[in-house]
Parts: structure tokens; C-alpha cells; sequence
């Protein structure tokens, strides 16, 4: 039989994706009560009915762990039981059908969560898919079992250079380096990605790391209140600064409330904002993790704990831009800032997903959902999306914007005119940029559609309003002289 190609994940369909939801709402409830096995079926099935969903595959690896104990070798006879769906994982592999890599690979996981040569195997299947993050994730998870392992490390270095994560790449890279002297490859990797990390980084991160290291090292102070010979303790509020001793007295009552009340959502909430919002997103991403036990994988901490994720690369975004407009002509800076948001996106679009499909009422989760769609080249889903929440009066003139978009893209110029109109109409006055957008996108459009009379009034009316707004006047210019030409 010939090798069959899947390169590529269809995406579920809003049944199947209900479907997931509802099953995995009530693995949550059933894992609560300690029934361990009936939950990791239903996780599996969520995973089998929305492949790309990270949070059901998180969820299923921590149950699964903590059904074995974490004991790192899973059930008993785990390797001769899983024999048989090893070979066929294999085989799928071999026959780049990557999908069923994915699905048998999670049935060998649920007899051995700590088995490394499977999570490769998902790893390398989850990356030929474009699922970037899965495959970073399943990596991270195989270097519980064994953090040594050189083939292991050299494959999830690989794929943090991929996403952008220099910093730890290097890390890794230097992990063979010192494990594997003679490691060519190891050697040139290190050097290399400390430059690509140099061109985001510059010294606004020296500053920051520098920051961050000394108001970690006050807080460790201020900890432990070691006592003096003259009874007193050795952290006085006076050596703490006045940002940390907020930062204290903020978190002091909520550390409170989650010990006495570690089933209760909003502290864990509260107060992983406070970390996030004191740039500790270490600290705010522990409080989230903590929090998921006790609360049964709230869907809330998950969501939070997802939108966290994301946060390092909209820092590294805004720095890439920054260093754009100094640098404009730097071509290396602008793949990376094409790839960081490539990532975001993808990132975004999954988080919102998620959101929307919990809430399917939520018509603002639905926007930013068809918004993610529609930079993601998805065209057709982002129209329904965009459709559904046009109507809703917080989202209605943004909805009819990217709707405009939407149907440009699909060279349907009289519906995309149809909809930036009606966005025009609906803008609200102290709206300017907007409006600004929509002009030029109006006038463009009608220039192209040989609509040259309409082009220039419409032109008209943003250059009255900024004359050098994406070089329209050059381009009033442009169609007069064609106007005249066709006149002739």
C-alpha cells in the first residue's frame, strides 16, 4: 500500500469540538471523585475529537500521572502491554500518517506517561503537522523521565529554536556541548543562537534580567527573617522596596484564602494577575499550576494558564518592533517578527477557540475568534464567525470591518465594499483611525474595480483628513492622471 501523506490536521467541526467540551467537563467531574480510568477515556476521546487542543492533552497526562503515582515507569507490564501499539505507532510514522501517530500514541501514554521513544515519536509527528507547540510541550514532558538524554535534548533544542525560544535552545545546546565534547553541531549552535537572541534582546533585557535578579534576591531576604543576636529579625521593611512591599501585602491575604480554601478558583486568579501584573510570570504560572489539582482542571485556571503562555512572545514581539524602527532594512529581524507572529496567532486562535466554544453566547470571544481565523488564512470559518457576532452592538463596526477584509481576500470586491460601507456608516465619531483605515480601504478598492471617479472622492475625504496616510496623496495623484487618460 502506498504511503499516504498527512501533513495536515483538519480542523474539528463545531460538533465534534461541542462534543469535546461537554466530555471534558465531565472528566473534570469524575477525576475530582478519584475515578481515575473513566477520565483518561474521556480525555482520550476529547483528544481523539479535537487533536489540536493542548489543554485536553494536559489534562490527560497529569491524570494519567497521578493514577500511577508518578512512580516514572507507569503500569505494571507496561512495556510488553504496550508492545503491539508501539509497532503500530511506528509503522503510522513511517507512513507519515501523523495523525494516528498522535491518537495510538496517547493509547501507549495511558499505560506509561513517561515514555520517551513515543513522546518522540508525537513530537515528530505534532511538528510535521504545524502543531509547533504540542511537540515542544510532548518534548518537555519525555525530559521528565530523563533530563540527561542527549538525543532528547538535541531534538527539543531543535524546536525552541524553531518557535524563538533562544534562550533555552541555548541552554539545551549547551547541555550536549558538555555531555558531548566533540559535538560539532552543538558547538556552532550555542554561538549562533546567542546571536539571533542578541538582535531581540539588545540590553533592554540585561536591564530587566538584572531588575528581575535583585528583586528576587530582596524578596529571598525579606523571607527569611533570620534572627539577630539582639532577638530581632534580619529583613526589616525599610530593606525591602516600596514596589515589593506591596507586591507582599497584595499577596499576603490571598495565600491566605487559597490555604484555608484550596478548592476556591478566584484567589488562584487574583492572584497570579498580581504576579503577571508585577512581571513575575514565573511565580504567576506556578500559582496557576498549583491551583489545577485542587479546583479539578478549572477551566479558568487553564485558560489563564494559556494566555500566560503567550505572554513571552508578545514581549519579544514589542521588541522586535521597537528595534524595527530603528533597524527598518534589518531582513533577519523582520523573519523574526513574521515568525513571533505566526506563533501568537496560532496561540490565540486556539486560546479563543477554546473560549467560544464554552461560552458560544459570548459573541466577543466569537470576534477575536474570527479575527485569529482571518490572519490565520482561514478564510471561510472567519466569515461565520464574523457573520454571527456582526449584530452584537459592542462588536458590530469592527465585525463589519474584518468582514470587508474577509471578502477582499476572497476577490469578492462587492461584498467587501458592501461591508467596509456599512462599518463606515456605523463608526463612531471619535473613531479616527478607523475611519482612516476604512477610507483608504474604500478608496483602493474602487480604484481597483476601475470605480475611478469614486476612488477619488473617497480619496479625497481621507486626505482632507491626513494627507499622508499610507501615501494617499500620490495615489489621488495616480488615479486623476488615469481618470484624465481614460476621459481622453
Amino acid at each position: 500500500m502506498a504511503d499516504v501523506d498527512s501533513s495536515f490536521l483538519p480542523s474539528p467541526s463545531a460538533d465534534h469540538r461541542h462534543i469535546a467540551v461537554a466530555q471534558f467537563e465531565r472528566a473534570n467531574q469524575v477525576i475530582s471523585k478519584g475515578d481515575y480510568d473513566y477520565g483518561i477515556r474521556l480525555l482520550l476521546s476529547c483528544c481523539k475529537l479535537d487533536p489540536g487542543n493542548l489543554i485536553y492533552r494536559q489534562a490527560l497526562r497529569r491524570t494519567e500521572k497521578t493514577k500511577y503515582k508518578n512512580n516514572l515507569r507507569g503500569a505494571r507490564l507496561a512495556s510488553m502491554s504496550n508492545m503491539t501499539t508501539k509497532a503500530k505507532v511506528k509503522s503510522a510514522k513511517r507512513g507519515r500518517d501523523y495523525a494516528k501517530v498522535l491518537e495510538l500514541g496517547e493509547v501507549v501514554l495511558s499505560r506509561n506517561p513517561w515514555d520517551v521513544s513515543t513522546q518522540m515519536d508525537m513530537a515528530e509527528a505534532a511538528d510535521a503537522l504545524g502543531m509547533l507547540d504540542l511537540a515542544v510541550w510532548t518534548l518537555e514532558q519525555a525530559r521528565q523521565k530523563d533530563p540527561n538524554d542527549t538525543t532528547l535534548n538535541r531534538a527539543l533544542a531543535r524546536l525552541y529554536e524553531k518557535r524563538g525560544n533562544f534562550t533555552q535552545a541555548i541552554g539545551l545546546w549547551e547541555f550536549v556541548r558538555r555531555a558531548i565534547p566533540t559535538d560539532v553541531e552543538a558547538q556552532h549552535k550555542a554561538k549562533d543562537l546567542a546571536a539571533n537572541e542578541t538582535i531581540l534582546r539588545g540590553n533592554y533585557e540585561d536591564v530587566v534580567g538584572a531588575s528581575a535578579a535583585s528583586a528576587a534576591d530582596t524578596e529571598e531576604e525579606a523571607g527569611e527573617e533570620a534572627p539577630t543576636s539582639d532577638g530581632r529579625t534580619a529583613a526589616h521593611p525599610a530593606e525591602v522596596s516600596f514596589a515589593d512591599q506591596r507586591l507582599l501585602r497584595e499577596i499576603a491575604p490571598l495565600k491566605a484564602r487559597i490555604e484555608q480554601s484550596p478548592t476556591q478558583v478566584s484567589a488562584y486568579l487574583q492572584l497570579a494577575q498580581i504576579y503577571r501584573r508585577a512581571d513575575r510570570f514565573e511565580q504567576a504560572r506556578e500559582v496557576l499550576q498549583e491551583g489545577l489539582g485542587p479546583t479539578g482542571n478549572s477551566f479558568e485556571l487553564m485558560i489563564e494558564l494559556t494566555d500566560l503562555e503567550i505572554e513571552p512572545f508578545r514581549r519579544n514581539l514589542n521588541m522586535a518592533d521597537d528595534k524595527l524602527k530603528t533597524a527598518p532594512a534589518d531582513d533577519e529581524l523582520r523573519r523574526i517578527r513574521i515568525r513571533l507572529l505566526k506563533e501568537i496567532n496560532t496561540r490565540e486562535l486556539d486560546l479563543f477557540r477554546q473560549k467560544s466554544d464554552r461560552f458560544p453566547t459570548d459573541m466577543s470571544y466569537r470576534f477575536e475568534l474570527g479575527v485569529r481565523l482571518l490572519r490565520g488564512g482561514q478564510i471561510d470559518e472567519a466569515i461565520r464567525e464574523l457573520q454571527a457576532t456582526r449584530n452584537d452592538p459592542r462588536n458590530h463596526w469592527r465585525s463589519l470591518l474584518y468582514l470587508g477584509y474577509c471578502f477582499k481576500q476572497r476577490n469578492n470586491w462587492r461584498l467587501a465594499q458592501r461591508n467596509f460601507e456599512e462599518a463606515l456608516a456605523a463608526l463612531p465619531p471619535a473613531e479616527d483611525a478607523p475611519r482612516k483605515e476604512i477610507l483608504f480601504q474604500l478608496a483602493q478598492g474602487c480604484a481597483e474595480a476601475g470605480e475611478l471617479q469614486k476612488a477619488i472622492d473617497l480619496g479625497s475625504d481621507l486626505a482632507n483628513l491626513d494627507f499622508g496616510f499610507r501615501d494617499i496623496g500620490k495615489l489621488l495623484d495616480e488615479w486623476q492622471e488615469r481618470l484624465q487618460q481614460a476621459d481622453v
